[in-house]
């Protein structure tokens, strides 16, 4: 087994000269939650000792296995979110907040303006909190189930500009919403949707299953990596395109894919890495268990005219597993797995299917750390590895290792 690299062996790249009118990465931003809100852990450090914390971590975790490049960082940290949400409620004296559940509690932290949130998502949640009493719309409590409003979201397409707005009501009864609607469109013309959507579980779940377009046709596009991509309220669509490009880039450079390559992109989501990588193989498919999702893909997939991508709805193990019973052939997979990582059954069976490369999207390495000590010892090599920074004052970080088949068992 090759010996772990040394961390000091290398300092934290620099990551570009800093953007007019941005906020210095040399310098803490002062956040007034900090204290409350505990969603950026590590807020305390400037940006560059950020990225030196990030890659001591992956190469602690994952350089026994092969050389950790240094670490993809952002030229400017700050403002990256496209898809903000925020939780409504009253205060003891009767006054509307809205923002983010303060950390370990159901308690709501009013928030104005956040620095990782796109800005122009933050300044509609704000303007819909001051509009709330005008119009006689309450917030929902959760413990005396009174109320209308739990929740908005707002998704912006950094590429389209286009911007939707989700409001979540816990009853049918959406009290003057087109009024509500029109005076919403009034204040901020550039919002391009608007979805009324009803949650009346108690669930800490943001989104119900009833949905109603009140404004545009209840979905957004965007562009990424070349790619079109429609985006409904329940689509998953990464939260920082700008570090994705880098993140799928690094993918696809790892893949090495050719003409003849068939592809498969297991936990294939709504398809965005597959239909990437649709533009290289000669085949692709995708595979993923959530069927809302493969819908999604499937769209998305006409869109972009990929003849050579299907999606299927199902579990990738099992796809793989039967795959390979029929002496079929896969040439690349690219796996992305939730923070949990994969299952045992995955593993066993991608070492079946036995694909020449493996591409391990990871949005933890710790588990990706474990599972790479599996296929290791089951015919596989790690080659290559790159961290990227997806989510700057967070103490997350995304890995891309390259892994290629050395024996078949």
């Amino acid at each position: 087994m090759p010996q772990p690299q040394n961390h000091k062996r290398k300092p934290a790249p620099k990551t570009g000269k800093k953007p007019q009118n941005a906020i210095s990465k040399g310098a803490v931003a002062a956040c007034p939650y900090a204290k409350k809100c505990g969603g950026c852990q590590l807020q305390n450090m400037d940006y560059e000792r950020q990225l030196a914390f990030k890659q001591s971590r992956v190469v602690s975790l994952l350089g026994r296995y092969a050389h950790v490049e240094p670490i993809f960082g952002m030229d400017e940290p700050y403002h990256y979110r496209n898809k903000v949400q925020a939780a409504f409620g009253l205060t003891r004296s009767g006054k509307v907040v809205s923002g983010v559940y303060q950390a370990a509690s159901h308690r709501i932290v009013n928030v104005d303006s956040c620095l990782t949130e796109d800005t122009v998502a933050d300044t509609i949640i704000t303007d819909i909190r001051e509009m709330l009493p005008d119009f006689g719309i309450v917030p929902y409590n959760e413990d005396s189930r009174k109320g209308f409003l739990r929740h908005v979201l707002v998704k912006r397409g950094f590429a389209s500009g286009q911007v939707m707005v989700v409001l979540v009501g816990a009853t049918a009864a959406f009290p003057q919403k087109r009024k509500f609607c029109d005076a919403l469109l009034k204040k901020h013309p550039e919002i391009t949707t608007v979805v009324f959507n009803q949650n009346a579980r108690d669930t800490s779940m943001l989104l119900g299953e009833r949905e109603e377009v009140l404004f545009g046709d209840g979905y957004i596009e965007d562009t990424l990596c070349g790619c079109r991509f429609r985006i409904s309220a329940k689509s998953f669509y990464q939260i920082n395109p700008v570090q994705t490009e880098k993140l799928y880039g690094t993918a696809m450079k790892f893949a090495a894919l050719k003409p003849t390559d068939t592809v498969l992109d297991a936990y294939c989501g709504v398809g965005t890495i597959g239909l990437v990588a649709a533009k290289q193989a000669g085949q692709v498919i995708g595979v993923e268990v959530n069927p809302d999702a493969v819908r999604d893909a499937r769209r998305n997939c006409r869109l972009n005219g990929a003849e050579n991508a299907v999606f299927e709805q199902g579990d990738a193990g099992e796809w793989m597993t039967a795959v390979a019973a029929e002496g079929a052939k896969v040439d690349v997979v690219f796996m992305d797995p939730p923070r949990a990582g994969s299952d045992l059954p995955f593993l066993k069976a991608l070492c079946t299917l036995a694909p020449e490369r493996v591409v391990y999207i990871s949005c933890n390495p710790e588990t990706q750390a474990r599972d790479l000590r599996f296929l290791t010892t089951h015919g596989y090599k790690v080659k290559k590895i790159q961290p990227v920074d997806m989510f700057p004052h967070t103490s997350h970080v995304e890995t891309v290792v390259q892994l290629s088949r050395t024996e078949a068992k």
